[in-house]
């Protein structure tokens, strides 16, 4: 099955996260088939905190993929934003 979750990045203390395209049998940090955006939990000032291509999400709903609770919450204010 085709997951659109979170995969960690960034320093100790300071996480930010890419939000990508994967099979759900890989690991968190492995092999993704797609980036479609970001999610930066600890934005200040200027810093954007979610960034996410709203159509490639669609698409891949549209066939089949599964969202995660937080990547469902960062879509739905992303779509709505748009």
């Amino acid at each position: 099955m085709v997951k659109i979750r979170l995969t960690r990045g960034g320093a100790k203390k300071r996480p930010f996260y890419h939000i990508i395209v994967t099979d759900s049998r890989s690991a968190r940090d492995g092999r993704n088939i797609e980036r479609v955006g970001f999610y930066n939990p600890v934005a200040q000032g200027a810093e954007k905190r979610v960034e996410l291509d709203v159509e490639r999400v669609k698409y891949w709903v549209d066939n089949g993929a599964q969202l995660t609770d937080k990547v469902a919450d960062l879509y739905k204010a992303a779509a709505k934003a748009a």
